[in-house]
């Protein structure tokens, strides 16, 4: 059985390998296929996993012994679900492998915003520290979460997870979600009564039709003044042009973003010059545990596929 790794260097590295694969048979790993060269080098396999790679029509064409699709992924848009349904190929996503990961780091971008670790670190290592006329110098505003409002858009398991760790911190939760939620000591309202009474807004659900641009000029325009707005989801679920009038307005009191619309960040991304942005490169998922933890559930999926008993199955 031959399976076909298409963009391996987006979730494999010297501390996380494919070798859990080799049980089911020859594995071949690209670090990142181009686009024209996918239908080429996928032609003979049995089995392909990838992450972002788009497969559609045209790269699958020649995938005639193709009968599986693993993602190293929770979502799935970048694969044709109607030509994998009409060629008998099933798809299983990754499920729920990086809740704890994603839920740090979105209190870790919320705890640089209130606390300033970076830039005191710097003044610290600058040497100012050493010349301060006081013990504690107040150069940048500290604020404490207890007390706070957050709002969490999408409350699935990282939406959860987000709350207990505010709930920790003492912090007041309000969440909305498409299907109707229950959670103790977490107040579900409505969309914009969300914006209006958070202090921080934090963003949790998938990409879909529904949330595409779902925060633009009118969604910042209802938040509260010198709010903040997190974003660890998907980049689509901003539109960047109406953040950055929004931070540049004063609006917002920050941003902390880990995702954008196009990724690798475009060379005039509009964001780079936003005042009070905080930028991480969609690193809230990798953790090495969660890629160790994301490579075993792929390679259940494999296991039961191959007895009969496909699990994360999408199609």
């Amino acid at each position: 059985m031959k399976i076909v790794l298409t963009d391996a260097q987006t979730v494999l590295d010297d501390l996380v390998n494919a070798d859990v694969l080799a049980q089911f048979g020859e594995v071949v790993e690209y670090g990142l296929l181009k686009y024209d060269k996918v239908a080429e080098k996928i032609a003979d396999a049995d089995i392909v996993v990838c992450n972002k790679t788009l497969l559609d029509e045209h790269t699958l064409r020649l995938a005639k012994k193709l009968k599986y699709i693993g993602l190293f992924a929770t979502g799935y848009n970048n694969i044709d679900i109607s030509y994998c349904k009409a060629h008998g190929i099933t798809v299983c996503n990754a499920g729920s492998y990086s809740t704890n990961a994603v839920a740090q780091h979105t209190f870790a971008l919320i705890l640089e915003h209130f606390n300033n670790i970076t830039v005191y670190n710097k003044y610290v290592h600058d040497g100012l520290w050493k010349r301060s006329k006081t013990f504690s110098p107040f150069i940048y505003p500290l604020s404490e979460l207890a007390g706070k409002t957050l709002g969490i858009v999408g409350f699935g398991s990282i939406g959860k997870a987000v709350a207990k760790i505010a709930l920790a911190f003492e912090m007041n939760v309000v969440a909305c979600n498409r299907s109707p939620k229950e959670a103790e000591n977490v107040e579900f309202v409505t969309f914009e009564q969300l914006l209006r009474q958070s202090d921080i807004v934090s963003v949790h659900c998938p990409l879909n039709s529904d949330s595409e641009n779902m925060f633009d000029k009118s969604a910042f325009a209802k938040m509260r003044k010198g709010a903040l707005f997190v974003n660890t989801a998907r980049g689509g679920v901003m539109n960047e042009q109406d953040l950055y009038e929004a931070l540049q307005s004063g609006h917002l009191g920050g941003a902390a973003i880990d995702t954008l619309s196009v990724e690798p960040m475009e060379e005039d991304c509009i964001l780079m010059s936003a005042p009070r942005c905080i930028m991480t490169p969609h690193i809230a998922w990798a953790p090495v545990e969660t890629r160790v933890r994301l490579m075993n559930i792929v390679a259940n999926n494999i296991a039961d596929f191959l007895h009969g008993t496909p699990s994360n199955r999408i199609v």
